[in-house]
């Protein structure tokens, strides 16, 4: 039999490169706002700056401040909306000036919380810590999907696969959530989608009685935006938790425009067919049009 842990990153990043040219307003706006310009320029270099710091931050496993988060997100609007604005210059400035003071921090990040993770009870049996550590490097690793044990039965892989579980909720890491669930020989997607589920919070008889594919949106709607470790115990076969029914142009269109919504569609001319381009890109995949939609929902300028 088999044990397998598995990390995700539910959060995708997606950046979309559009080339557009607004050469000639911008221009003009050099030319009659040289002083608004010049504050642009210092204020995207301060954002720079902080979100370098933060993203270093990140790579070491720490958590940003909101307060942080909040100012860059500011500061990420204060700058488009500059850039558009022509009139009212001296409100702009005075805006930019007043946010630029509240951007010096001592710090920009805090120790990332442990994982939310059930402790399971484990056999003080000897086990080797150097497998344990070896596993948890490549579960905390960025390239490392899915890591398997596996050996004959009474070797010790649910030990160890318990001990890396409780081990989530002692050491640092970067991930929000901890799913134990046990497959067993006699396995239904159905039934480890329970075992799932009761890990996040749906444990009542009506869900249980829901379709594999209700199911499965109810669990993507709570994991889609955050980082998971799925731990399956007692595997014999290969599992297929990825069931995914691809859809046809037309309906694959209809959602992604649902999810990047009537609004950005019709902000520019050219976003429709940019946006058809990009959703056909996505093989129509659900999850892929339903992610990459929602990210393009607030790109309304070219």
């Amino acid at each position: 039999s088999w044990s397998i842990a598995a990390p995700f990153n539910g959060v995708s990043r997606i950046s979309f490169f559009v080339a557009g040219s607004h050469a000639n307003y911008v221009w003009k706006l050099k030319q009659t706002l040289p002083t608004l310009s010049a504050a642009l320029q210092e204020m995207r270099a301060q954002r720079n700056d902080v979100r370098r710091q933060v993203d270093l931050a990140e790579q070491r496993l720490l958590k940003p401040f909101e307060q942080v988060q909040l100012w860059l997100s500011k500061a990420e609007t204060m700058i488009t909306e500059a850039q558009e604005l022509v009139s009212n210059v001296a409100k702009m400035l005075q805006e930019i000036s007043d946010h630029k003071s509240k951007g010096a921090f001592e710090k920009v990040a805090v120790n990332q919380p442990a994982a939310s993770v059930v402790v399971r009870p484990v056999e003080q049996a000897v086990t080797l810590e150097s497998t344990i550590q070896k596993v948890w490097s490549c579960i905390v690793g960025t390239d490392v999907g899915i890591v398997g044990l596996y050996g004959l039965g009474g070797v010790g892989k649910t030990t160890i696969l318990t001990k890396l579980n409780n081990k989530f909720s002692t050491t640092p890491n970067n991930f929000d959530v901890v799913i134990w669930a046990l497959v067993s020989k006699d396995y239904y997607v159905g039934k480890i989608q329970d075992r799932i589920g009761g890990n996040l919070g749906f444990s009542d008889d009506s869900w249980k009685h829901k379709s594999v594919e209700e199911k499965a949106v109810d669990i993507y709607g709570v994991l889609r935006n955050k980082k998971f470790v799925v731990l399956l115990d007692d595997l014999w076969e290969m599992v297929n938790l990825n069931q995914v029914e691809c859809l046809e142009s037309e309906k694959a269109w209809e959602l992604f425009q649902d999810e990047v919504g009537y609004e950005t569609l019709n902000s520019h001319p050219d976003i429709p067919n940019l946006a058809k381009q990009v959703a056909e890109r996505c093989g129509g995949l659900p999850l892929a049009l339903i992610t990459i939609g929602r990210a393009m929902a607030c790109k309304k300028t070219l």
